[in-house]
């Protein structure tokens, strides 16, 4: 069943016009027929069925069967602070968290952050992150889109955050393994380079805990997709 985000409302035995978007993808690249069926969501919770009645070279119109109220979230509302890397890497980073239940990401920049946005591109970059957490829930099934937060130093991040429990990616003293998990999680992933020790000295002064999982070192793309997948199974064994 194909999927498609609109920023609109939907009401169960309305008559909708896709956004242009989503109606030339349809039924340009999908080849959509009057008479087939797509799922609906807008982010504001749950998700439409729905019915092509109309499509043309220009427009394309569908009325809006049922609702369904799942969101299909995680069991638990974790934030991921990822410090920034460049290119593709920054792609899959957020792509993967997103298919793996993130709640919210926050960008972001550390002292070997490789990604430093500027003013101008920084609306474009976060832009088109958001547009990859929209891609994302549109092929995971999550109904609810994470915010991708602009970029903040992590210093001041981990100051702030308020999580029952924060979690930092990072070789220390020991190695925190989480058994019961509370409902808010903070997860702390550095960039390629790695923290540096007096940033993880920092988190840790705030109640940040280090954790490991193995003993390989894993690319900054690549943790969020394990350490988020290791959770849910603590989740899961816990219950």
């Amino acid at each position: 069943m194909n999927r498609f985000f609109v920023d609109c409302e939907l009401v169960v035995g309305g008559v909708l016009t896709l956004p242009d978007d989503v109606a030339h993808h349809w039924g340009k690249v999908l080849r959509a027929r009057v008479g087939d069926n797509a799922v609906l969501f807008n982010g504001r919770g749950g998700e439409y069925a729905a019915t092509l009645t109309h499509i043309d070279k220009k427009s394309a119109q569908v009325t809006i069967d049922d609702h369904n109220p799942s969101n299909k979230d995680a069991p638990f509302k974790l934030t991921l602070g990822q410090v920034m890397s460049r290119g593709e890497r920054m792609d899959y980073a957020i792509q993967k968290a997103i298919e793996m239940g993130v709640h919210q990401i926050q960008l972001l920049t550390s002292e070997h952050c490789q990604e430093h946005l500027k003013y101008e591109r920084d609306k474009k970059k976060l832009t088109h992150w958001q547009a990859v957490a929209i891609a994302a829930c549109e092929q995971c099934g999550l109904n609810i889109v994470p915010q991708i937060l602009p970029p903040i130093d992590v210093r001041d991040w981990v100051a702030e955050c308020t999580s029952a429990l924060k979690l930092i990616m990072a070789v220390s003293n020991g190695n925190y393994l989480p058994t019961n998990l509370p409902q808010d999680i903070a997860l702390l992933v550095g960039p390629e380079g790695g923290l540096s020790q007096d940033e993880i000295n920092l988190a840790i002064s705030h109640g940040f805990h280090a954790w490991t999982i193995g003993e390989r070192v894993l690319r900054t793309e690549t943790t969020p997709v394990v350490a988020l997948s290791a959770l849910q199974t603590i989740w899961a064994l816990s219950r």
